[in-house]
This record gives structure tokens, sequence and C-alpha cells, in this order.
């Protein structure tokens, strides 16, 4: 084997112990009246934290190629939770008592330089260093809970996000459709949750769809991880039926491959699957819903994202055969791509997309969203107008790398189109 992983395990586990070494160093400036025993009980606790990380951190690559791709992944979540769980909090507290000896070593300068010696003898209730150890113990619990609430609870509390649209061109008949979009479901991160994909297919279904549309990234990499899941996601129904996209983790780009012809067959696996379950993939092609005696074109491209992400959509081609005067709906996985190729370039409509799962962090209060992500994504979550045309990006159900979700829970869209 390569020493580079060797290598890469080495300079984590020094920065990882420089890290908790100097928490540690915080720590002890809490006075707390602890018997030996606690205290001894208390530090090998610390201590048994940066140890396991490095050893399962160290198995998972080391051992990386001896097991499937799949379960690396649900491992690799299991340890990056785990992982963000210590070590962001351990990081903010961290912060904290950088001040603290900051502010030490500028007074110790200030009294050199004085030729005066630092007066210890004062005690206030508090002292200061005291006080900073314990703002950013404080401070340092609030992403703790947090992260745990996001593990355990967040990533599954599945909402119905409702949005009325209203378009002038919208053919009457069509006044009052509902379509339910879900996006990123990554299914093989649910692995270990069979019944929470149960309840999302229970959610969507409850809505009483005309059409649902899966706007991309049903899996992490595989169309393995698909398979346990077809009986259940076969359940959802559509009166108009059930159309799907790919997004940019359904081509297997993150994972090395022996072959290109396995690549591209895992890709036609997807496919296939997707099929068995009751989805119509639009690969840069386009269908008519019909209802009565009118129609709209709905129009699926493959994944077109900004590098690093592929470039597969070809949306001159999705529309060769799309009426000019219809009513227009765009599944696009990225958002980018509405602003890029959609917008003043286009008389589409309306964009569904996903991809950016709102980071899967977020905060969130009534009229007002906010996700890191906004620093990558201009369009991340919900709805937004240029014109008379509209996007609306779904901030999924599923997660990844993170396997949690903190003020971002996964949604399930209910679009009502309505006659302006």
């Amino acid at each position: 084997m390569r020493q580079t992983p060797y290598i890469a395990i080495i300079i984590f586990g020094i920065i990882l112990f420089l890290i908790d070494f100097y928490v540690f160093k915080g720590f002890k400036k809490i006075k707390l009246n602890l018997n030996k025993t606690i205290k001894t009980i208390l530090t090998i606790g610390f201590w048994i934290v940066p140890i396991i990380t490095i050893a399962a951190l160290s198995i998972m690559i080391i051992f990386r190629n001896n097991v499937n791709a799949e379960s690396v992944m649900v491992y690799f979540n299991y340890f990056s939770g785990t992982f963000l769980l210590f070590y962001i909090p351990k990081l903010i507290f961290l912060i904290f008592n950088i001040l603290d000896d900051i502010f030490h070593f500028i007074k110790f300068l200030f009294h050199k330089l004085k030729h005066r010696k630092l007066d210890n003898s004062a005690k206030s209730k508090i002292s200061r260093s005291t006080f900073l150890t314990r703002v950013g113990l404080i401070i340092a619990g609030i992403p703790f809970i947090s992260i745990i609430y996001g593990i355990g609870w967040g990533r599954f509390n599945f909402i119905v996000r409702k949005s009325n649209l209203f378009f002038k061109n919208l053919p009457s008949e069509f006044d009052g459709f509902k379509i339910v979009q879900i996006s990123d479901f990554h299914l093989g991160s649910f692995v270990p949750s069979k019944d929470k994909v149960e309840e999302v297919v229970k959610l969507a279904n409850a809505q009483n769809p005309d059409l649902i549309l899966f706007t991309g990234d049903l899996v992490n990499n595989f169309a393995t991880e698909i398979e346990p899941f077809v009986k259940i996601l076969s359940k959802l129904k559509a009166k108009h039926g059930m159309y799907s996209i790919l997004g940019n983790h359904d081509y297997g780009e993150y994972v090395p491959w022996k072959s290109p012809e396995l690549k591209e067959e895992n890709v036609f696996n997807i496919l296939k699957l997707e099929e068995l379950i009751g989805f119509k993939t639009l690969l840069n092609s386009s269908t008519k819903v019909e209802k009565g005696n009118s129609s709209f074109s709905l129009i699926g491209v493959e994944n077109w994202g900004l590098p690093p992400f592929p470039q597969y959509g070809n949306l001159k081609s999705a529309m060769e055969n799309v009426e000019n005067d219809s009513f227009k709906i765009l599944m696009s996985h990225d958002p980018t791509h509405w602003e890029a190729e959609v917008t003043n370039k286009t008389n589409i409509d309306l964009t569904l997309s996903g991809h950016t799962h709102g980071a899967q962090f977020g905060i969130e209060i009534p009229g007002w969203r906010w996700s890191p992500v906004n620093l990558r994504y201009k369009h991340w979550g919900g709805i937004y107008k240029n014109g008379k045309q509209v996007l609306n990006v779904n901030t999924g159900i599923g997660f990844i790398g993170f396997p949690g979700r903190i003020g971002m829970p996964p949604e399930i869209g209910l679009i009502t189109l309505k006659k302006a």
C-alpha cells in the first residue's frame, strides 16, 4: 500500500492531539470541587475521544478496499457525525481559550515593560480566566446539543413545504394542479432506516399529487443503493405519472471505477431501477402532461452545474420538440443552471431544482431563511423569481457527509399551480 494514507493519518493525529491538548489545558482552568476519582474518570474519558477518532479513521482508510463501497459510505457518515459532534464544540472552546492566553500575554508584556511584577494576589468573585472559560464552555455546548439533535432527530423530521405559484399562461384546466417535488434522496444513507423512506412515501402520497417529480441524486454513488428500497418507493402514486432526472451523484463521479464500462453500467442500472419504481427518466428530453384537452411541456435535463460538477445537460436538445407557446416546466438538478441558461434566454415558466441540501444546516423564522450554503449558491432553497420565470429549489430529503440536519429539515415540496 502507498505511504500517503499513513502520512495523512499521522498528520491528522498530530493536529487532533494538539487541539485536544490545548482544550484540556483550558478545561483545567475551571475550578470544580470534584474528588480525585471523578477527575481521573473525566480525564480518561476526554482522551478516549481522540484515540477512538484516530483509530476509527485509520481502520476506515486502511481497510477501505476490503469492504464494499456502500458500507464505507455508511461508516463515513458515522465517523463524520461523531467527529463533528466533539470537535466543532472543542474548536469554539479553543477560541475562547486562545483569547484568554492572548490577554495573559499582553498583560505580561505590559508589566514587563513597566518593570512591575504581576499581581496575582487580588481575587474577585470569579477570575477573568474562569469567566472566559465558562462562557466558552456554554457557547461550545450549543453546537454540541444541536449536532446531537440533528443526527438523532433532525435528519428525519420530514416536512411538507407548500407553495402556490401563479402563472398567466397556465392552461385553465391545470388551475389547482398539484406537483409533489422530491429531491436528493441519497438512498445509501438510509440503509439502516428503511422505515424512514416509508414515511416519505406516505407523506408524498398523502398530498394526493397530480404529478410527482424527482429532481436528482437518488443515490450517493451506486445503483445497488436503490435495490433495498424498490418495493417501498414503487408505492409512490400520482394521477398523471412520475418523472425523474439524474443528479451529479447519480453518475458515480466520486468513486474510482475499474473501467469506464463499469461506470456506464452503474448509470444504466440506476435508470432501470428508477423505471422499476415507476419513474420515467427525462435525459435531455421532454414530454407532454395532458389533462382534458390541454397540456403542458415537461422538460428534463441531465446534470448541469458549475465546475467541478459535470455538465451533461443539453437544454437545446431537451427543447427540440417543445412548442414555443406551451406552458413549460423544467427539471434541472443544479440551480446554477437557471441563471446560466434559463432566465432571459428561454421562456420556461417554472424550473425545479435541488442539489444544495441547504447545507443540511440553517436557520428559519417566519419571513426569513438562512444557510451558509448561500455563500456558494445564490439560489439555494425556496422560491425565486426573475420576471415571469420562477425557480423552486428543494433542499432535499437525504443527507451525505454529515449524517444529520440542523435547522434545515428534509422536505417534500408541494407546489400547486394557479391560474393568475
